[in-house]
């Protein structure tokens, strides 16, 4: 941002600061009634348009009719394949409706900072990728009523702050069903953290499909990881490295499967004749692995249009018909998959 624009930016934001102490509203009153949302009582919005107008305030998208309007996109990290599909499919989402995204992260700037930014930029909303929400910004959002969306989010948010994602059980079902029906019966798994909802949901998906089919579930075999390729490499050496190692690993990211790779590739295992190895995300690295992975794919451009969608109805006042949304995933099978053709003897 330029120096003009950031100054532009700040004198905007102290008048409906100043605005707000005026009328004895919260600075969301005056966001709200900027967006001409229709949640603010007649008289409270009669009395801050009143002012705004005294005060020469002119609506960002009023002075250039043409000037697109904005929206928030924050993530934890701006680092691995996952983050690139979905920044991918909200910009091609938002693009098509005329409007701008701006991303960051919660690296330097809390999800309570971003939320006084969305206000300071008068953006439309934020949608929150893969985090972990406060209870105090739960509960700011929910009684202020800010136009917020979470993807994959941490943990179980209010159920007044609309979540999206996609069928994470049901997909890591089908991922270890295909490979039950390879004949591999040693199936280990590289599995997300217990505290993320989509790694909790994967892991439960394994264990439902391995309890489907008489299998006992075995620990020594499963290891849980940050969606990381570092740490799922270490855990899968680990893995591969036990008594009764498996024939099939199933990783809870394309990320994680990479890693699986390169430990088999350490151990002297070949894939898939020596193991089979089954993702979940299918970004694009998957595709592009040695060998290319098979994967359960979740739909990105979708997961981003949905988000974009139910993001810009809550700015205009109207709340999703559910506060949960889930996108089917579709199994997409490559060459890191095949028929069990002798027991891992890593």
């Amino acid at each position: 941002m330029t120096g003009r624009g950031k100054n532009r930016q700040e004198a905007q934001h102290g008048l409906l600061t100043s605005i707000a102490a005026e009328a004895g509203v919260s600075l969301s009153t005056v966001s709200k009634v900027v967006h001409r949302r229709r949640d603010v009582g007649a008289s409270t919005r009669d009395r801050v348009e009143e002012l705004l107008a005294r005060h020469g305030y002119v609506r960002p998208w009023d002075q250039d009719p043409a000037a697109p309007r904005q929206i928030i996109v924050v993530f934890r990290d701006l680092s691995g394949p996952y983050t690139l599909e979905v920044v991918r499919g909200i910009v091609d989402a938002a693009g098509e409706l005329g409007i701008d995204v701006v991303t960051g992260t919660t690296g330097r700037r809390s999800i309570s900072g971003w939320l006084e930014k969305c206000v300071a930029l008068g953006a439309a909303g934020i949608v929150i990728v893969i985090s972990m929400l406060a209870e105090e910004d739960q509960r700011r959002i929910v009684e202020q009523r800010l136009p917020v969306v979470l993807i994959d989010p941490l943990s179980a948010p209010s159920e007044d702050i609309p979540s999206i994602g996609v069928t994470n059980w049901s997909g890591a079902r089908e991922a270890v069903q295909h490979l039950l029906g390879l004949g591999h019966t040693r199936i280990g798994m590289v599995a997300g953290r217990s505290h993320s909802l989509a790694g909790a949901a994967r892991l439960h998906g394994y264990r439902a499909a391995l309890g489907e089919a008489g299998i006992g579930y075995d620990p020594a075999i499963v290891r849980s990881t940050d969606f990381d390729y570092t740490e799922a490499l270490a855990a899968c050496l680990q893995i591969l490295r036990a008594d009764d190692p498996p024939t099939a690993v199933f990783a809870a990211s394309d990320a994680q499967a990479l890693g699986v790779l390169e430990a088999a590739r350490q151990q002297g295992l070949a894939v898939p004749e020596d193991l089979s190895v089954m993702s979940f995300d299918d970004t694009l690295v998957a595709a592009m692995a040695c060998p290319p992975l098979s994967a359960v794919r979740q739909p990105f451009e979708e997961l981003g249009r949905e988000a974009t969608r139910v993001l810009m109805d809550l700015s205009e006042g109207r709340p999703p018909a559910s506060s949960r949304i889930e996108l089917a995933t579709e199994l997409v099978v490559r060459t890191s998959t095949s028929v069990r053709r002798r027991v891992n003897t890593a």
